[in-house]
């Protein structure tokens, strides 16, 4: 634990520090964040903030995942022998850091181009669509397919399995290894365009990615605590998790909320800062990597509670105005309505993040439910 806490710090005083720096850096080089001019009008006074600061908390990150795994080579091995230790980098955090990476570097493409061509347009959105699908796929065949020595523990070979789980793999919900790589590609498309959906208002999509994090933080520690790899490798199979490598999930989670925590100083409204495209498909990203890599893919929709509202409130607009030519919302994404309806800024986002804590704490509830009953 010692490791993750010293990460999360890292990556919240990296995120602090460097990021006014980046929004001063931006603001010089006038990569200010075109607003749409058929949205709300009070968000015209937001124009030329600076963007693209998710290439800060995505550095942050990765520079704490680093430093955690140098923490785990310092600390004495009497002191975390029973939980076999990870000291080397893992397929795990390979796969998860990688997909942060390569879904960051799509958005920033897309935010790059809006800058150069003054306008909100940027990539189209089938090609948005077809780089997270290549980033997903790259990161989906080593998560399905690489099967490399885990440390001295007999467990699962890859990050990712061919079933659907819960809060384990259910065994009868076989999908087998090309579609495990179809639902990752799903999977990741589907949060990272429910994070980019939610990023509009300042500090909403910080705060609930934030909360997100934090919850596979808690499942990640205590997979590990639980581990059929490790503290858990004389218990029942029952009362342990089958999971590749826990310690890095949640090493890399509270090094994202971390970064999140930072982010939010200088995101929240007045935003000195966006997180532009380049955060929120990497978020959304890494999001997804972790359901896959923890093995909770149908409680990701509860964890991520507000994501699948949000998007589902686009769907519902879409759908509406083709079939009947009229709209539900005033203006979709949801939050958007709520402006129009004349609920201030600050006040959506609140409430907004209320909805995602309630979602993380359900889903943290089913989570820890399931344990209790099979270990009852």
């Amino acid at each position: 634990m010692r490791a993750v806490i010293i990460a999360a710090f890292v990556a919240f005083a990296l995120t602090m520090a460097l990021t006014p720096v980046a929004a001063k850096a931006f603001r010089r080089l006038k990569a200010g964040q075109p607003i749409r001019t058929d949205g709300p009008q009070t968000h015209l006074a937001k124009t030329g903030t600076p963007t693209m600061g998710g290439v800060v908390f995505i550095f942050a990150t990765v520079v704490a995942y680093i430093v955690g795994h140098l923490v785990l080579m310092a600390l004495p091995e009497g002191e975390t022998e029973a939980f076999s230790r990870p000291t080397n980098f893992t397929a795990t955090g390979l796969v998860l850091i990688g997909l942060f990476v390569l879904c960051g570097f799509v958005g920033f493409i897309d935010d790059w181009l809006k800058l150069r061509r003054k306008n909100s347009g940027g990539i189209s959105g089938k090609a948005k669509i077809l780089g997270l699908t290549l980033a997903a796929i790259a990161a989906g065949l080593v998560a399905v397919y690489y099967t490399g020595s885990i440390h001295s523990a007999d467990i699962s070979e890859t990050v990712a399995t061919p079933y659907l789980s819960f809060t384990q793999d259910i065994e009868w919900l076989y999908v087998g290894q090309i579609g495990a790589v179809v639902l990752f590609v799903f999977i990741v498309n589907a949060t990272a365009n429910g994070v980019n959906l939610t990023d509009g208002l300042d500090g909403l999509a910080t705060g609930a990615s934030m909360l997100a994090f934090v919850a596979y933080l808690i499942i990640g520690f205590w997979q590990y605590r639980h581990w059929c790899g490790g503290a858990g490798e004389n218990l029942s199979p029952s009362y342990c998790y089958d999971v590749r490598d826990p310690l890095e999930i949640a090493l890399i989670a509270g090094a994202a909320a971390g970064a999140m925590f930072g982010f939010l100083w200088w995101n929240t409204h007045p935003a000195k800062i966006f997180m532009g495209d380049s955060g929120a498909l990497g978020l959304g990203g890494l999001i997804g990597g972790l359901a896959l890599a923890s093995k909770t893919v149908l409680l990701l929709p509860i964890i991520g509670g507000l994501f699948v509202i949000i998007t589902f409130s686009v769907m519902i607009q879409i759908t509406s105005f083709k079939l009947t030519g009229r709209r539900v919302f005033r203006m979709s994404p949801l939050q958007h309505h709520f402006e129009l309806a004349g609920w201030s800024e600050v006040t959506i986002v609140v409430r907004f993040w209320i909805i995602a804590g309630i979602g993380v704490a359900i889903g943290l509830g089913f989570f820890f439910a399931d344990f209790l009953r099979i270990a009852g």
